[in-house]
């Protein structure tokens, strides 16, 4: 299967209809789309259209769904979004999970529906060199958890890997090339392990983690990459256009850790959100303008 999806946010106030946009999905051949709600206009336009869903579960219905009656009405495709660890809904997590997960075999579907959660790198204590990659304190006593529920169901872990943000953040340390995935040769050596690129030293840091939690046949699924195409100096629109063409050239490889594997990784976003913010950059992450226009010609697959 094609490992590359779209994520598809609908924060803006002049974007197209939803069976406009799934007609797009299926024009450029993107088979996969993540949503981030149970929306019916969107889940009525995909029917028939056989392109694979990620429908999020927020964060303010993780309580509701931790009770089996309530997850088991709500449960027919999903999957649920990040929770911050210091958040006090974090631990109704694991209980939703298993309540929806039940919900799915008494419907016989869990050969075609999978519940994970969606995590990003705050959660992890240390991530770098990406062997080392661990969870953090006050992330671990409820992950260990939920990798037990993956391990056990054969799920993937869903992760938001975002190599423009580390970038931006050490631009002293880290180049603009090894972010872009276009270094010409090993920038990181991490043992046997040489890194070309940022995106890969951050998922294998995603898979060291579950591994000292148990959960080494976890496999990770990128719920979210992307690079913007204004802001400041970094977010330009041929940077972006490097960027995705990069990486949905690179996914098929695998990483350093996980080689030969492909990675399922969904871009962000489908279209600019000009509600989104507050920062001027997180407006800026669309594949496409609202009128349908590809921002750069880009091959999906």
């Amino acid at each position: 299967a094609q490992p590359i999806g779209v994520c598809y946010g609908q924060i803006g106030d002049n974007l197209p209809p939803e069976q406009e946009v799934v007609n797009l999905f299926r024009t450029n051949g993107i088979g996969k789309m993540r949503i981030y709600g149970p929306n019916p206009a969107i889940l009525e336009a995909l029917r028939g259209s056989n392109i694979e869903l990620i429908l999020d579960v927020t964060n303010d219905k993780l309580q509701a769904l931790s009770d089996a009656a309530t997850a088991n009405d709500w449960a027919r495709q999903n999957v649920l979004n990040y929770p911050d660890p210091n958040d006090g809904r974090a631990h109704y997590v694991a209980p939703a999970m298993q309540n929806i997960h039940n919900a799915i075999v008494s419907a016989n579907l869990q050969d075609q529906i999978k519940i994970s959660t969606s995590i990003d790198m705050s959660l992890l204590g240390n991530a770098y060199p990406p062997s080392a990659g661990s969870f953090s304190d006050s992330a671990s006593s409820y992950m260990a958890s939920v990798i037990s529920f993956l391990a056990n169901n054969g799920a993937p872990l869903f992760a938001n890997v975002y190599p423009y943000f580390s970038y931006i953040d050490k631009t002293q340390s880290i180049s603009l090339d090894y972010a872009l995935l276009r270094s010409p040769g090993v920038v990181v050596q991490d043992g046997e392990y040489g890194y070309q690129n940022l995106f890969d030293a951050i998922l294998d840091a995603l898979y060291s983690a579950p591994e000292k939690s148990g959960g080494s046949n976890v496999k990770v699924v990128v719920s979210e990459s992307g690079w913007p195409s204004e802001g400041h100096a970094a977010p330009t629109i041929d940077n972006a256009a490097t960027y995705y063409q990069n990486l949905i050239n690179h996914v098929n490889s695998g990483t350093p850790k996980r080689p030969g594997q492909a990675i399922q990784t969904y871009l962000f976003a489908t279209f600019d959100e000009n509600k989104k913010g507050p920062e001027e950059t997180k407006r800026h992450f669309g594949l496409f303008h609202p009128d349908k226009q590809p921002k750069n010609q880009m091959r999906f697959n």
